[in-house]
């Protein structure tokens, strides 16, 4: 009896302390829904062919829906999520089958015991750019032009190392394309690239992105270089200040030592001015006069100013509630208004985002 005993006790308290162990596996999800207004009135309820987020008109609709499982034992790590919304839609149209539906689908390995440093490979989130696909993370609810035409996530391998204090984060990657999953048919050369990340403080992040790759069968493959540089900066409790700069060249053809280049600075200021409420604006400038990410097919390009003000509104921490008033002003008349090219396209969209 005595052994019996002795027996549940071991048994119990080993269950016990199983009972009270952190889960190894964390399930979370993210739903987007929103509503927007353009007053151009586009009879096919689609935003400008720019716009990747966010992009129908006049109707109410889910951006982005995501449930997600996360794996980390400290040693091996793994994520995958699987999408639906108008972004998925949009930005995985060359994709095939179920990989139109795959958000994110990684796994990774450290390397070392004493350092942070590890590999992982699959699909996982772009390293470019400040405003992700997630809008409740974003301080303005709809992306800015650079983001919309830069990789919303990729596909290959990375390793990253990071320092014990936190401060410098550094990621190396080998990559199927620019935004891509599958490769395109024909072209065999891997793109690459390469992120720094800089924290001196909790309240300052200076980052810098750049992506090597080419475009195109191999026959007639054309280099891409881009460079995209963002600091943000909180400055009080209230206030913030979010600065970026994007640079890219790509060849006009193969073999030549002719380039195209787009450029795009944007700037946003977020203020806090109640715990539940927030007021963000947005100034964006984006010209490629040749069409590498956005042909408009005018004497100037693609070159447009965007202003946007945003107000949130956070009835619990994991929920936001917002309104932004967003235009843009182009150098040419680039959009359409009741068959009619006009200069400027202005929208209204509100939004209801929550994370669990």
């Amino acid at each position: 009896m005595k052994k019996i005993f002795t027996l549940i006790t071991t048994l119990t308290a080993g269950l016990t302390a199983f009972a009270q162990e952190e889960p190894k596996v964390k399930f979370s999800g993210y739903l987007e829904t929103y509503y927007g207004y353009d007053f151009n009135k586009p009879s096919d309820h689609n935003r400008p062919g720019f716009i990747y987020s966010h992009n129908r008109t006049n109707e109410v609709n889910l951006n982005l829906g995501f449930i997600k499982a996360a794996y980390d034992s400290g040693s091996i790590r793994a994520n995958l999520a699987v999408m639906a919304g108008t972004y998925t839609n949009a930005n995985l149209a060359a994709e095939p089958g179920v990989l139109k539906n795959i958000f994110e689908a990684n796994a990774g390995v450290k390397l070392s015991k004493s350092e942070n440093l590890w590999i992982d490979a699959g699909i996982f989130a772009s390293h470019i750019g400040f405003e992700s696909a997630i809008s409740k993370d974003c301080w303005v609810l709809t992306r800015n032009m650079a983001s919309e035409n830069t990789p919303y996530y990729e596909s290959g391998a990375k390793i990253t190392y990071g320092t014990k204090d936190g401060k410098l984060t550094a990621t190396l990657l080998y990559l199927n394309g620019w935004q891509r999953i599958t490769r395109v048919n024909g072209n065999n050369k891997p793109a690459g690239g390469l992120q720094l990340t800089w924290k001196p403080t909790a309240k300052i992040t200076v980052n810098y992105s750049n992506y090597l790759g080419t475009e195109g069968a191999d026959s007639v493959r054309v280099n891409r270089l881009y460079h995209n540089f963002y600091g943000v900066f909180q400055l009080t409790d209230q206030f913030g200040l979010t600065m970026g700069f994007d640079y890219g060249t790509q060849q006009k053809v193969k073999g030549s030592s002719d380039k195209n280049k787009v450029i795009s600075p944007v700037a946003i200021a977020q203020y806090k001015f109640a715990p539940k409420w927030a007021v963000a604006g947005r100034f964006e400038y984006y010209e490629d006069k040749n069409g590498i990410f956005i042909s408009s097919g005018t004497p100037n390009g693609f070159r447009t100013k965007g202003y946007s003000l945003n107000v949130d509104y956070s009835p619990i921490q994991n929920a936001v509630i917002r309104l932004e008033g967003k235009t843009y002003d182009s150098k040419d008349k680039i959009f359409v208004r009741e068959g009619n090219s006009v200069n400027a396209n202005s929208t209204l969209t509100a939004s209801i985002a929550v994370a669990f």
